[in-house]
């Protein structure tokens, strides 16, 4: 199946193509953020922040002004930072604002105010294309993509009005406004959706269904199981089931479609696992990883690390 192809276009599609779209107004602010990580962001190896950058920065050239870069010509694709070479599996991908972009465009990928870079070494075994992620939370809410901000909505379930209060109030606090509406009436192209229901509700959802089919569909180490998806099945690096959490377990994830921004969804076994999900919507709690389990006051990174 080409779903991990069509994700990885849509990523790039993203970003390439928003600064020629009119879906919000207004320049990015704050700093410009560039993260180097190792194994799905579980080693933070350095983080530098820039003021101010000229209007013809790129993400390479970023990266050569605070490290050590070597990489595969013509294609300009990253092999070492700082003398971390990629090996076997490994690879080195970035995403711009919590969408992935094509490791082999940081030399013509525009860097604009406010942005968060994120390049990670990991294992691409059992994906090469993970088109979302929470781990630069709050973007893109805050900044948007390709120098574009986009409106957000939020779609709740019925029956979770705490979850509900809960996402919003996090969205709040981080100076994002929302506009919220019923599960299923669809957030629209123009728009960043956060959606919060049980996997029952959220499940007729394309993002939703992404999920499901594994890492190499929407980049997300996480699936649910049983008839009214009452398990969540976390997997390890490779895809395969680490965990598998039944009551009260929670998800933070976010993927892409084609041609379409992210979504988020904020889901879980039950009402209990929803809230603790949207409880953990804030910068610390995300910060540095793909997507975020809950069980109860636990939180697991995902991809989930095997027991040794």
């Amino acid at each position: 199946m080409a779903r991990r192809a069509l994700a990885t276009a849509a990523a790039l599609a993203v970003i390439a193509a928003c600064a020629g779209c009119s879906l919000g107004a207004g320049a990015g602010k704050g700093d410009v953020t560039l993260r180097i990580t190792e194994g799905f962001g579980s080693r933070t190896v350095r983080t530098v922040t820039a003021a101010r950058v000229p209007g013809s920065e790129t993400v390479l050239r970023m990266l050569r002004h605070s490290f050590t870069v070597q990489t595969r010509n013509p294609s300009g694709i990253v092999e070492s930072i700082d003398g971390q070479s990629a090996a076997g599996d490994q690879s080195w991908f970035y995403s711009v604002n919590g969408v992935q972009a094509n490791p082999g465009s940081a030399a013509t990928t525009t860097v604009h105010q406010g942005d968060s870079i994120w390049w990670d070494l990991h294992d691409g075994q059992a994906t090469d294309s993970i088109p979302a992620v929470v781990g630069s939370y709050p973007e893109p809410f805050l900044n948007g993509l390709g120098g574009k901000r986009y409106p957000t909505t939020l779609e709740c379930g019925s029956g979770l009005k705490a979850a509900c209060k809960a996402a919003t109030a996090a969205l709040n606090a981080v100076h994002i406004p929302v506009s919220s509406q019923l599960i299923g009436t669809g957030s629209g192209p123009d728009t960043l959706g956060v959606v919060v229901g049980t996997w029952p509700q959220v499940r007729p959802e394309l993002a939703a269904e992404l999920i499901q089919h594994g890492p190499g569909a929407g980049g997300v180490y996480a699936r649910f199981a049983g008839p009214d998806g009452d398990a969540l099945q976390l997997l390890g690096p490779s895809g395969e089931v680490v965990r598998t959490l039944g009551a009260g377990a929670g998800l933070v994830a976010a993927t892409a479609d084609p041609s379409e921004v992210p979504t988020w969804l904020i889901t879980g076994t039950d009402p209990a696992g929803v809230l603790a999900a949207a409880k953990a919507l804030t910068p610390q709690a995300l910060h540095n990883h793909l997507a975020l389990a809950v069980d109860g006051q636990q939180q697991v990174p995902l991809p989930a690390q095997p027991s040794s």
